[in-house]
């Protein structure tokens, strides 16, 4: 583990295999006797190892990160060590007591104010599903869960640049993908209030009943923010759950510069980060904030004769504030990432990191040949290679298309995509743990050298 943290410069970053390449390699029958670990660890390395792409890697630059760290990682192993299922207190105390007590350090360090209680899910996908739960009992004053659904009038709300877990969540729920109302963005691609109180309006008009809006705090596409506060009071004025998807961009809130973000968040009645994806734990661990921790508990809570304890009453059972009855313990990775970074030091690299988006911004921005496509409020930056005298889309897309995909197969960095507008464009995220500015420096030279064919290689 540790030769592997050391030379993981050396080897590609996107994995350099063809579908079926690892699945040949491998024995169609387990084996009947035992192998010795040797033997197993050698094929780990020739079969496994190749067919791996490096997200630890400093010029992993695609989706958003879900970086780690050397605490973290030593903490895994602790977690794995003890094997012990933290479903209730009772089940282990230190893991329900250094739970709560990290959500309370979490909330402080990201400035959310008091009222929010927090519990560890595996991912944002299913917080937000918690989330559309949680309103869809409250409404209803928790009868679909006793007698399910009669029928389904009830709307949910998001911008059109929101992440595809909501489109689960609705699924899941029971409201179905026909009932989401996909609010337009304006230039910058935020949800413009003033549609989404047109949609509210016009769906109360045919007998809908809006359930929930979803708020993003950096989409996943361009890390678009949307308006907070007129959104939460749009939410509050009819009565609709407020939840505030900021996975990834929320960890920017440790800076205080940047909290102008969460302006509005003491109106919503939930909030989600990811500080797997960029606070330096380990895959998984989301934080799930909630006003109403009650409201949450009443929605999942399911108490059979072998679950119940002489201490229920007096202390938090995380079976209750969520989907799953068995619980890992990854308090104890996020606890061992705060006290060995420090505040100060997760501030440090989380500001570093944002320089260096928005150096790479910079760069793109005096370059005659490349253009930024979206804002970069944090360091996602949305960029493509727009020569002189070509401005046909479709053919800028597959240009694009081609630099991207040949920059992958190169193994020096891995970069992502989406697409803005129906633009094709390369999305660069500088926020692996040990990223420096030359990794991005590099970058950009790859970046342009590929563009502009000075190197075929």
């Amino acid at each position: 583990m540790a030769d592997y943290l050391g030379s993981i410069e050396e080897r590609p970053v996107k994995a350099q295999v063809n579908p079926g390449d690892i699945f040949q390699q491998l024995p169609t029958s387990p084996p009947n006797s035992g192998e010795q670990f040797e033997a197993i660890f050698r094929d780990f390395e020739s079969i496994i190892l190749p067919g791996m792409t490096h997200w630890q890697h400093p010029s992993f630059f695609a989706y958003f990160q879900g970086n780690n760290s050397a605490p973290s990682i030593l903490a895994e192993m602790l977690t794995s060590t003890l094997g012990a299922q933290c479903m209730v207190w009772l089940t282990s105390p230190a893991a329900a007591e250094l739970e709560e007590m990290t959500m309370c350090w979490l909330a402080e360090m990201l400035g959310l104010p008091d009222g929010f209680e927090g519990v560890i899910q595996d991912t944002a996908s299913t917080a937000t599903l918690c989330a559309l739960l949680t309103a869809r009992e409250k409404a209803t004053n928790y009868a679909i869960n006793e007698k399910g659904f009669p029928h389904n009038n009830f709307t949910v709300y998001s911008s059109a640049q929101v992440h595809s877990s909501i489109d689960k969540a609705v699924k899941v729920a029971g409201v179905g993908v026909e009932n989401l109302r996909k609010i337009a963005v304006d230039e910058n691609y935020a949800l413009i209030p003033e549609k989404l109180e047109e949609a509210i309006q016009e769906d109360i008009s045919n007998g809908m009943r809006p359930l929930c809006i979803v708020a993003a705090i950096g989409t996943t596409g361009s890390t678009a923010v949307d308006p907070l506060r007129p959104i939460a009071e749009i939410a509050n004025r009819h009565g609709i759950w407020l939840h505030v998807d900021a996975a990834y961009a929320g960890t920017a809130l440790v800076l205080p510069e940047f909290r102008w973000m969460n302006d509005g968040v003491e109106l919503a009645d939930s909030f989600t980060v990811n500080p797997h994806k960029w606070m330096f734990t380990n895959f998984d661990c989301n934080a799930y904030f909630v006003k109403d921790k009650d409201a949450l508990i009443k929605t999942f809570a399911i108490n059979p004769e072998y679950l119940k304890t002489k201490e229920d009453d007096a202390v938090n059972n995380y079976r209750d504030w969520g989907i799953q009855l068995g619980r890992r313990f990854r308090a104890l990775k996020l606890w061992v990432v705060i006290r060995s970074f420090g505040v100060d030091g997760i501030k440090n690299k989380v500001k570093l990191h944002i320089e260096l988006g928005q150096w790479f911004a910079d760069q793109v921005r005096a370059a005659s040949d490349f253009e930024l496509m979206a804002p970069v409020p944090i360091n996602t930056v949305c960029f493509r290679y727009h020569p002189a005298n070509l401005d046909d889309q479709s053919q800028l897309n597959n240009i694009n298309q081609e630099i991207m995909d040949r920059l992958n197969d190169s193994g020096k960095l891995f970069l992502t995509h989406t697409k803005l507008n129906g633009n094709f464009v390369m999305r660069l995220v500088p926020g692996q743990t040990t990223v420096e500015k030359r990794h991005v420096e590099q970058a950009w030279e790859l970046i342009t050298t590929f563009a502009r064919g000075e190197n075929n290689d």
